[in-house]
C-alpha cells in the first residue's frame, strides 16, 4: 500500500541508508501505479523479482501495462550487496515456506551453498531470524498481530528488525472507494484487525 511505503520512506530517509532492496510482490495490491511510483522515486533503489511479478495478475497487468508487467518479470531472483544475498522467500525459490515452524534443518538446507553472511528474504510477511537466514518482514500486508508496516534495516551486515506506523483511516478510506475486488476483505483482515503470526504459521506451516 502507498500510504504503508510512503511512512517507511520517511523513516528510511533520515537513517541515511546507501540503498534499498524492494524485496518483490511490490505491486500486488490495490494501488500499483501509487506504490511504484514511490518506488521508483526512490534514490539507489534495487528491485528483487518476487513470485507476484513473475506471475502478475490480470489486473496490475491492465493498469501498469504490459511493457511494465514484462520489465518487472526481469527483474532479477537474487541480489547481493556488501555480502548479503536479498531474496524473495529462499535463494532457491519466490515459494519457499519458512516460518517458525521450519525445523532448524529446513532452514540449514535454504542456506545450502550460499557463501554470503547474511541472507534476507520475505514471502511470509512475518520477521523471524534464524542464524544467517532473516525475514524482512512486510510494508503492506504483515502477518504481526499489529496494524503498521515491517521492514528491515541492514547495517554492516547485522540485521535490525524496524516498524513504523502510518495513516491506517486514509488507507481505509481509499479502500473503500477503490475498484480492488479484495478491498473490503483486506480492510477486515488487515486495517481493522492484525493477522497474528500464529495465524499465519497455521495457515503456512514449516
Amino acid at each position: 500500500m502507498p500510504w504503508a511505503l510512503e511512512a517507511v520512506l520517511a523513516d528510511v530517509t533520515a537513517e541515511r541508508v546507501d540503498a534499498v532492496v524492494f524485496g518483490g510482490d511490490l505491486v500486488a495490491g490495490p494501488f500499483p501505479e501509487e506504490t511504484l511510483a514511490l518506488a521508483r522515486g526512490v534514490a539507489r533503489a534495487h528491485f528483487v523479482r518476487g513470485n507476484a511479478e513473475r506471475e502478475p495478475d490480470e489486473r496490475v497487468v491492465a493498469i501498469l501495462g504490459a511493457d511494465e508487467a514484462d520489465e518487472q518479470r526481469d527483474w532479477p531472483a537474487q541480489l547481493v550487496l556488501d555480502e548479503v544475498l536479498f531474496c524473495h522467500a529462499t535463494p532457491a525459490s519466490d515459494l519457499e515456506i519458512v516460518t517458525d515452524a521450519s525445523s532448524d534443518e529446513k532452514v540449514a538446507r535454504v542456506l545450502e551453498g550460499v557463501e554470503e553472511r547474511l541472507v534476507v528474504g520475505g514471502h511470509t510477511h512475518m520477521q523471524q531470524r534464524r542464524g544467517r537466514y532473516v525475514n524482512a518482514g512486510s510494508v503492506g500486508m504483515p502477518y504481526e498481530g499489529e496494524v503498521a508496516a515491517f521492514w528491515l534495516l541492514v547495517d554492516d551486515g547485522e540485521p535490525a528488525f524496524r516498524r513504523t506506523a502510518f495513516d491506517v483511516e486514509r488507507a481505509v478510506e481509499a479502500l473503500s472507494v477503490s475498484d480492488w475486488p479484495s478491498a473490503r476483505e483486506f480492510i477486515d483482515e488487515n486495517l481493522r484487525r492484525a493477522t497474528t503470526r500464529d495465524e499465519a504459521v497455521a495457515a503456512f506451516g514449516g
